[in-house]
């Protein structure tokens, strides 16, 4: 099988990685891809916002399938355009990636579905904004309707700042905000049916102690040992199987990666949001620890056969991922730094680095591109010997002005996390 890889984020390299990986793949492609993908693919240059273009490329190369990674592409109806050329592909329709293009419509949809989600007002004035505010009060939930890579929600407890969010956007989503550990959980589909692949955790506060502005997210782990027993099943059997049924009905059936974030409050699981595409950093550590061959579920969700694959297997252990990011990021990132210590860390037995906003110099050395520049990923026999294993890494990694947070599984590890309510984040 030949597959391209739309994107160049560090969830693009994990999927590029787990594929190059799989016997049943002859060639990775990825386009435009990082400095660090060009290590497992090969790259090409697109638009990646170009339906037609990106489908041109995949009729060159002759692909068997082609995996769009962001939501924008999606959005765009990439994966239409593609599907029109006979090619499989991984991904919603331009039409069924609203549930992520647009949270108003997402709400509408969870309201159809029975899907257990916070009550909310979608707003597109002041006056609106203000009483949707004043019905909640603090902490505050704002949402900007659209895409906004993972920074257009604001939760604070001063009213200003929740004001000037709303005014500064064309429409958002007002809601309560919901007490309880994150869970972050990706739920394959084809239209009809659903497999879900193992729950994380991200972090998305750049600082530690959940401190500072929402960011596209600073690091993650998986498995999640105080999760409840049968919850991925619960989840399935409550949220996304009904939401892929609802989306069915309505005539826009959902195929490709639901990723549904929620919150375990103290009345039970609420959906916070829908992605249509694989998170990032989560991604990273969820692929870490998935032992069955990836292109074969992939091509399974594309073509309607998620019901013919067999149990996925998960390899024993757990995944944790730091990422490193740019000097004043999620500000106006500082980029065309070089990056030390990519050497030292393939040295490493059970660390690798997964680049997200890298590329290469005139001279061949490694710049930083963007604002979360690396996603350095450790694996290990327990959750507390992955933290160490991708913290070690961390460490031998130079990048001029660069941070990372401290603390990415911490309260995991010392069992710290409550599911009755109260934690905000792990």
């Amino acid at each position: 099988m030949k597959v391209l890889v739309i994107g160049s984020g560090a969830r693009e390299h994990a999927l590029c990685r787990s594929l190059s990986l799989d016997s049943a793949v002859s060639a990775v492609y990825c386009a435009p891809g990082n400095a660090g993908i060009a290590q497992v693919a090969e790259l090409r240059q697109v638009d990646a916002l170009n339906a037609g273009d990106v489908a041109d490329l995949a009729q060159r190369l002759g692909v068997d399938l082609v995996v769009v990674g962001p939501e924008a592409p999606l959005v765009a109806g990439v994966a239409d355009a593609v599907r029109a050329r006979g090619i499989d592909c991984f991904g919603p329709s331009g039409t069924a990636a609203r549930l992520e293009g647009s949270k108003a419509f997402a709400k509408e949809v969870m309201a159809a579905a029975g899907v257990p989600t916070a009550r909310s007002y979608v707003c597109t004035n002041p006056e609106e904004a203000d009483h949707a505010l004043d019905a909640f009060g603090p902490p505050y939930v704002v949402k900007d309707d659209g895409l906004a890579a993972g920074k257009g929600v604001v939760v604070t407890d001063d009213l200003e700042v929740a004001r000037a969010h709303a005014a500064s956007c064309d429409r958002v989503v007002i809601e309560e905000f919901l007490d309880g550990p994150e869970v972050s959980l990706f739920v394959l589909c084809d239209g009809n049916d659903v497999v879900a692949l193992q729950p994380a955790q991200d972090f998305k506060r750049v600082g530690d102690q959940d401190a500072g502005p929402n960011t596209g997210g600073m690091g993650a782990y998986t498995p999640l040992p105080w999760a409840p027993e049968g919850l991925t099943e619960d989840l399935v059997r409550t949220v996304a199987q009904p939401t892929v049924d609802e989306m069915r009905r309505r005539g826009t059936p959902f195929s490709g990666v639901l990723f549904i974030g929620l919150a375990l409050t103290s009345r039970g699981p609420r959906v916070i949001e829908y992605n249509c595409r694989f998170g990032d950093p989560e991604t990273q550590v969820v692929l870490a620890s998935l032992a069955t061959p990836l292109a074969g579920v992939l091509h399974a969700s594309a073509t309607g056969r998620l019901g013919e694959l067999e149990p996925l297997r998960w390899h024993e252990g757990a995944a944790v991922t730091v990422v490193v990011a740019a000097e004043n990021y999620p500000a106006t990132p500082r980029t065309g730094d070089p990056i030390k210590g990519l050497a030292e860390v393939a040295k490493l037995p059970h660390t690798y680095v997964l680049h997200g906003g890298t590329r290469r110099g005139e001279a061949g050395d490694v710049l930083s591109s963007g604002g979360r520049v690396l996603s350095v990923t450790g694996t290990g026999a327990t959750l507390e010997q992955a933290r160490e294993r991708a913290y070690e890494g961390v460490a031998l990694i130079g990048l001029p002005g660069s941070h990372h947070r401290t603390d990415i599984a911490a309260k995991a590890i010392r069992g710290e996390i409550s599911v009755a309510g109260g934690v905000a984040n792990g």
